[in-house]
């Protein structure tokens, strides 16, 4: 069951098969799994909202970035069993990069079970809360670097004469290929480069230009501005 306070989100999510509502309180009563799938400055009071009908029966998992654990339980009973979660969106495409931490109220059983369903929907990982921000800056934000990035290779090709549907798709399976060389081969990023640039060609003359560019210190910077984002978010 799933909740929303627009009628055009419950109507789409109700062609999915979902049974909806307009109610978060019967969200809860009706679910030992709740999701709190909502903007960071709307789960506190989504939170108060429940806090009445919400008890130990009740998994809660939020996704929301930034929210801090203390913030969350801060809004709810003692000892409540609460999860927090960074995903990203690859996750529609079973390719997700996830990671999650466990409050002390919840049991052993509470983390396999998010740690098995984020694993269903891509890479999964438990990790410890202060590094939360900085895989918000990294993976959770990150496929937005790496559209943008798919999309000017694609300008690119387009510039040199590529149609553009031709353009899009090379330059889309050239980082779905080159990612899977790094999660499959162990090789650091770094070799694998260079391995593509040979002497005097153009991989190597293109590396050149990107590195006066700032490329890679560009990606660094977003990532930390990213992770500073989140951490504001937290204090919010």
């Amino acid at each position: 069951m799933a909740s929303d306070v627009d009628p055009r989100m419950l109507t789409l999510i109700g062609e999915l098969g979902i049974k909806t509502t307009q109610s978060n309180k019967e969200v809860v009563t009706s679910s030992d799994m709740v999701w709190i799938a909502v903007k960071p400055h709307i789960v506190v009071p989504v939170l108060t909202e429940v806090s009445t009908v919400i008890s130990r029966k009740n998994l809660l998992v939020s996704i929301a970035a930034g929210v801090k654990l203390a913030t969350i339980e801060k809004s709810l009973p003692e000892n409540q069993r609460v999860v927090r979660v960074m995903p990203n969106t690859p996750a529609l495409v079973q390719s997700g990069a996830s990671v999650f931490t466990c409050a002390e109220g919840t049991m052993d059983s509470d983390c396999s079970i998010v740690s098995e369903l984020l694993s269903s929907v891509g890479l999964c990982d438990e990790i410890k809360e202060d590094l939360m921000d900085a895989v918000t800056g990294l993976s959770g934000s990150g496929p937005a670097y790496v559209f943008a990035a798919i999309d000017a290779m694609a300008d690119g090709g387009v510039k040199m004469g590529l149609p553009r549907d031709l353009a899009i798709k090379l330059a889309a399976q050239t980082v779905k290929g080159a990612a899977e060389m790094v999660l499959k081969t162990g090789k650091h990023p770094a070799q694998l480069k260079d391995e593509v640039c040979s002497p005097a060609g153009t991989t190597i003359a293109a590396m050149h230009l990107l590195e006066k560019a700032a490329f890679r210190a560009s990606l660094i910077d977003a990532v930390e501005a990213a992770t500073n984002r989140s951490k504001e978010l937290g204090k919010n």
